[in-house]
């Protein structure tokens, strides 16, 4: 088969030939039509975050296709079916393998493209707002990078939780768009300090949970902001990884969660019953439109390298999908 794969010299990507994925008992052969990228692929293609053991080492966490194949054990998916799924690994190709319990049927209406759009943004998401965080109505949520393909699935999770969403990004039209997916508050980082603005939203009490991608350089910010008894999920560190100085004594007066949390390195079937709960409150939202991913920009997948340095600039609103084409 055809895959994207990475020039060990140069981290360019380019068109080449990879064995075809072999399946298991429990697995789907997919044929894959579309995949998306994430932030994970360009620290994947810099060599500094390989694929778990055992996965392959193509690019790639999550596509939409349809059914080739299927391991004799699964039960609900038949060959011609359209799925959606989150992936360890794989989805700049034409095929991919996946757990069958990863796979989610692709919502009435959906292109590929759209479909793509889903499972890495929203899983996220959802693993780190409801089973980590506790979400509930009427807590106040901080997102930050609200823009990402992450945050748009935040704010619309929030808002079907009867959440309040607190959206930062750092541009007007970044913000616009969050509010018009049901973030309650949004702040210019580039133009104001967000923990005062949390402050005089929350009247001083700061927000129940932060979910938080950037590290380090809002660790200052992040803990003026955080409630008695909140949850700060850090789930990336666009702003780094190191933190100078760290004080445990407003943590602890504070009764602070502060979670550390990737998806790529779950188990499997941890990841399943993710998938499970995940479907179970989000599939009729997509059906009738409560739920919605946001699509930024299609490129064809021989524009990989574009499409990454589009991603690089920070300059997306939601998810950057590549299609697989002739």
């Amino acid at each position: 088969m055809r895959a994207i794969l990475v020039e060990e010299n140069s981290s360019e990507l380019y068109l080449g030939e990879y064995k075809e994925p072999e399946i298991g008992d429990d697995d789907l052969l997919v044929s894959v039509r579309a995949t998306a990228l994430n932030r994970a692929d360009i620290l994947q293609r810099k060599g500094k975050y390989p694929p778990p053991t055992g996965e392959s080492e193509i690019i790639g966490l999550e596509m939409a296709g349809v059914v080739e194949r299927i391991g004799k054990n699964v039960r609900g998916f038949q060959k011609g079916d359209r799925v959606c799924a989150l992936l360890p690994g794989g989805g700049y190709a034409e095929k991919a393998r996946v757990p069958s319990g990863l796979a989610i049927p692709i919502p009435i209406g959906y292109s590929f493209e759209e479909a793509a759009g889903i499972p890495e943004a929203y899983l996220t998401a959802f693993l780190n707002l409801f089973e980590l965080g506790n979400i509930s109505e009427g807590d106040f949520v901080l997102i930050h990078a609200a823009g990402s393909g992450v945050g748009t699935a935040a704010i619309q999770l929030a808002r079907e939780a009867g959440a309040i969403a607190i959206a930062t990004a750092g541009s007007a039209e970044k913000l616009e768009i969050c509010r018009k997916l049901g973030a309650q508050y949004t702040i210019n980082y580039r133009e104001e300090n967000f923990a005062d603005r949390v402050r005089g939203i929350t009247n001083g009490d700061g927000v129940n949970v932060i979910l938080d991608p950037v590290g380090a350089t809002y660790w200052e910010a992040n803990l003026e902001s955080i409630a008695t008894d909140g949850r700060w999920l850090v789930i990336g560190g666009m702003g780094g990884y190191e933190v100078e100085k760290i004080s445990l004594r407003t943590l602890m007066r504070k009764r602070v969660s502060l979670i550390g949390s990737t998806l790529r390195s779950r188990t499997t079937e941890d990841k399943i019953r993710l998938n499970e709960h995940f479907i179970e409150f989000a599939g009729k939202r997509f059906d009738n439109g409560k739920l919605v991913p946001v699509i930024d920009k299609v490129y064809s997948w021989k524009q990989a390298n574009e499409a990454h340095q589009y991603m690089e600039q920070n300059q997306n609103i939601g998810k950057i999908i590549l299609k697989i084409d002739e």
